[in-house]
């Protein structure tokens, strides 16, 4: 009887608002546990090679989603206290069609910020600890504050307008489509074996 009467709940209920947020925190969990366990796959010394001169290394890219997702839990924790003054601000047209995917475009974006001289990685351990450490930051804010139900938010550089939710959302849509970046080098690293 129970399972019926949540089948017919309305969709605007706290119920659902809660799995929303439940399921972006799963979708971040599962993310992020698989760059981890991705590490397990590489030496060092594979981390640092880089495919040809105008790419990345792994590792480099390693370096890049932890830092960008740091930011991004900055951003989570800004939207979440925020004076509800741009809650009516709204993200850009492509960036409401990537979040109605749920991910980036399957193509090579260009991002003004990155470096291609983006530092290596001093070591694995560094690399795993890192990718913890910030999974465990977003279970504890997602744990302590409801961000499905916060309406405050914060500007991002290109796409404008992101509530916490969306920071999470983004940040998790981010490190996968980094996965694509990852099969690229991976090609490149094992056809040289």
């Amino acid at each position: 009887m129970l399972l019926l009467l949540l089948i017919f709940l309305p969709h605007n209920t706290g119920w659902m608002t809660i799995n929303k947020a439940a399921e972006l925190l799963r979708q971040f969990n599962d993310t992020s546990d698989k760059w981890i366990a991705y590490l397990d796959d590489y030496t060092l010394s594979m981390l640092h090679q880089r495919p040809d001169a105008a790419s990345w290394s792994l590792g480099q890219v390693y370096m890049h989603i932890i830092a960008d997702t740091a930011w991004y839990i900055g951003q989570m924790k800004a939207a979440l206290s925020a004076d509800n003054s741009d809650h009516e601000k709204e993200m850009r047209a492509d960036a409401k069609t990537m979040f109605l995917q749920n991910g980036f475009p399957d193509a090579r974006m260009a991002n003004p910020f990155n470096s291609l001289d983006l530092s290596q990685p001093e070591s694995k351990t560094s690399l795993q600890q890192s990718l913890l450490s910030i999974k465990a930051e977003v279970n504890q804010l997602c744990n302590s504050a409801d961000i499905s139900a916060a309406t405050g938010k914060v500007e991002h550089p290109g796409f404008y307008f992101f509530s916490a939710a969306e920071w999470l959302q983004f940040a998790e849509m981010h490190m996968r489509h980094h996965f694509r970046q990852k099969q690229r080098i991976d090609e490149q690293l094992f056809a040289k074996e």
